[in-house]
Protein backbone atom coordinates (compact mmCIF):
# COMPACT_ATOMS: atom_id res chain seq x y z
CA UNK A 1 0.00 0.00 0.00
CA UNK A 2 2.80 2.42 0.91
CA UNK A 3 4.63 1.59 -2.28
CA UNK A 4 1.79 2.99 -4.35
CA UNK A 5 1.99 6.48 -2.81
CA UNK A 6 3.80 9.14 -4.88
CA UNK A 7 7.23 10.32 -3.80
CA UNK A 8 7.26 13.69 -2.01
CA UNK A 9 10.00 14.85 -4.43
CA UNK A 10 7.80 14.37 -7.45
CA UNK A 11 5.09 16.65 -6.06
CA UNK A 12 7.34 19.77 -5.95
CA UNK A 13 7.35 21.80 -9.13
CA UNK A 14 10.65 22.29 -10.94
CA UNK A 15 12.07 25.77 -10.87
CA UNK A 16 11.84 27.51 -14.22
CA UNK A 17 15.07 29.40 -14.71
CA UNK A 18 15.03 32.67 -16.64
CA UNK A 19 11.26 33.21 -16.63
CA UNK A 20 11.03 36.42 -14.64
CA UNK A 21 11.13 37.49 -11.03
CA UNK A 22 8.15 35.34 -9.93
CA UNK A 23 9.44 32.09 -11.35
CA UNK A 24 11.08 31.12 -8.08
CA UNK A 25 14.62 30.94 -9.40
CA UNK A 26 16.89 33.26 -11.27
CA UNK A 27 15.12 36.53 -11.46
CA UNK A 28 16.84 38.91 -13.81
CA UNK A 29 20.29 37.20 -13.74
CA UNK A 30 18.98 33.65 -14.28
CA UNK A 31 21.93 31.92 -12.52
CA UNK A 32 24.41 33.61 -14.87
CA UNK A 33 25.99 35.87 -12.27
CA UNK A 34 26.25 39.56 -13.07
CA UNK A 35 25.95 41.40 -16.33
CA UNK A 36 28.43 41.55 -19.16
CA UNK A 37 29.84 39.21 -21.77
CA UNK A 38 29.84 36.15 -19.48
CA UNK A 39 26.06 36.43 -19.02
CA UNK A 40 25.39 36.38 -22.77
CA UNK A 41 24.75 33.37 -24.97
CA UNK A 42 27.57 32.40 -27.30
CA UNK A 43 30.22 33.69 -24.89
CA UNK A 44 33.65 32.11 -25.31
CA UNK A 45 36.64 32.79 -23.09
CA UNK A 46 39.12 35.08 -24.89
CA UNK A 47 42.45 33.79 -26.12
CA UNK A 48 45.44 33.69 -23.80
CA UNK A 49 47.21 37.01 -23.21
CA UNK A 50 44.15 38.94 -24.38
CA UNK A 51 44.06 42.24 -22.51
CA UNK A 52 40.48 43.31 -23.11
CA UNK A 53 41.07 45.27 -26.30
CA UNK A 54 43.98 47.19 -24.80
CA UNK A 55 47.12 47.23 -26.92
CA UNK A 56 48.90 44.04 -25.77
CA UNK A 57 52.29 44.12 -24.07
CA UNK A 58 53.91 42.31 -26.99
CA UNK A 59 53.01 45.29 -29.18
CA UNK A 60 53.66 47.98 -26.56
CA UNK A 61 57.26 46.97 -25.92
CA UNK A 62 59.91 48.18 -28.36
CA UNK A 63 61.70 45.78 -30.61
CA UNK A 64 65.30 45.02 -29.70
CA UNK A 65 67.82 47.01 -31.69
CA UNK A 66 70.25 44.89 -33.65
CA UNK A 67 68.42 41.65 -32.90
CA UNK A 68 68.56 39.12 -35.72
CA UNK A 69 68.38 35.40 -36.39
CA UNK A 70 72.15 35.34 -36.96
CA UNK A 71 72.56 36.37 -33.34
CA UNK A 72 70.62 33.31 -32.20
CA UNK A 73 72.50 30.98 -34.55
CA UNK A 74 75.90 32.18 -33.36
CA UNK A 75 77.34 29.19 -31.56
CA UNK A 76 80.71 30.70 -30.65
CA UNK A 77 81.19 32.87 -27.57
CA UNK A 78 84.37 34.85 -26.98
CA UNK A 79 85.61 34.85 -23.40
CA UNK A 80 88.29 37.42 -22.56
CA UNK A 81 90.95 36.36 -20.02
CA UNK A 82 93.34 38.93 -18.51
CA UNK A 83 96.99 37.93 -18.68
CA UNK A 84 97.85 39.15 -15.17
CA UNK A 85 94.91 37.21 -13.63
CA UNK A 86 95.90 34.08 -15.55
CA UNK A 87 99.53 34.39 -14.40
CA UNK A 88 98.50 34.92 -10.77
CA UNK A 89 96.19 31.88 -10.71
CA UNK A 90 98.73 29.72 -12.56
CA UNK A 91 101.41 30.76 -10.05
CA UNK A 92 99.20 29.83 -7.08
CA UNK A 93 98.14 26.51 -8.65
CA UNK A 94 101.72 25.77 -9.84
CA UNK A 95 100.60 25.27 -13.46
CA UNK A 96 103.04 25.80 -16.34
CA UNK A 97 101.04 24.57 -19.34
CA UNK A 98 97.73 26.35 -19.89
CA UNK A 99 95.01 24.73 -22.03
CA UNK A 100 91.23 25.07 -22.26
CA UNK A 101 90.84 22.48 -19.48
CA UNK A 102 93.27 24.36 -17.25
CA UNK A 103 91.29 27.58 -17.69
CA UNK A 104 88.13 25.76 -16.58
CA UNK A 105 89.93 24.26 -13.55
CA UNK A 106 91.30 27.66 -12.54
CA UNK A 107 87.75 29.09 -12.69
CA UNK A 108 88.48 31.61 -15.44
CA UNK A 109 86.07 29.96 -17.86
CA UNK A 110 82.54 28.60 -17.54
CA UNK A 111 81.55 26.20 -20.28
CA UNK A 112 78.02 26.51 -21.71
CA UNK A 113 76.35 23.39 -23.04
CA UNK A 114 74.86 25.00 -26.16
CA UNK A 115 77.75 27.30 -27.05
CA UNK A 116 81.39 26.86 -28.05
CA UNK A 117 83.45 29.01 -25.68
CA UNK A 118 86.55 30.52 -27.28
CA UNK A 119 88.87 32.09 -24.68
CA UNK A 120 91.33 34.80 -25.68
CA UNK A 121 94.16 35.97 -23.43
CA UNK A 122 94.41 39.75 -23.48
CA UNK A 123 97.34 41.85 -22.31
CA UNK A 124 96.85 44.17 -19.33
CA UNK A 125 100.32 44.21 -17.73
CA UNK A 126 103.66 42.40 -17.88
CA UNK A 127 104.14 39.07 -16.06
CA UNK A 128 107.16 37.41 -14.45
CA UNK A 129 106.02 33.76 -14.45
CA UNK A 130 106.82 31.44 -17.36
CA UNK A 131 103.62 30.23 -19.09
CA UNK A 132 103.16 27.79 -21.96
CA UNK A 133 99.82 28.27 -23.74
CA UNK A 134 98.41 25.51 -25.95
CA UNK A 135 95.26 25.89 -28.04
CA UNK A 136 94.31 29.24 -26.53
CA UNK A 137 94.03 32.41 -28.61
CA UNK A 138 96.13 35.38 -27.52
CA UNK A 139 96.46 38.99 -28.55
CA UNK A 140 99.74 40.14 -30.14
CA UNK A 141 100.78 42.11 -27.05
CA UNK A 142 99.92 39.22 -24.71
CA UNK A 143 101.94 36.83 -26.86
CA UNK A 144 104.92 39.21 -26.76
CA UNK A 145 104.66 39.52 -22.95
CA UNK A 146 104.50 35.72 -22.49
CA UNK A 147 107.53 35.18 -24.74
CA UNK A 148 109.38 37.98 -22.96
CA UNK A 149 108.83 36.13 -19.64
CA UNK A 150 110.29 32.93 -21.16
CA UNK A 151 107.06 31.15 -22.08
CA UNK A 152 105.64 29.99 -25.40
CA UNK A 153 102.34 30.24 -27.27
CA UNK A 154 101.02 27.48 -29.56
CA UNK A 155 97.63 28.40 -31.07
CA UNK A 156 95.41 25.69 -32.46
Amino acid sequence: MLHTLPSPKSTSKSKRIGRGMGSGKGGHTSTRGGKGATARTGYKAPRRNFEGGQNPISRRLPKYKGFSREFIKASEVNAPVKLSVLAELAKNAKVEEVTLGTLVELGLLKLKSHKVVMPKVLFDKDIEIKLNLKGVKTSKTAKAAIEKAGGSVVEA
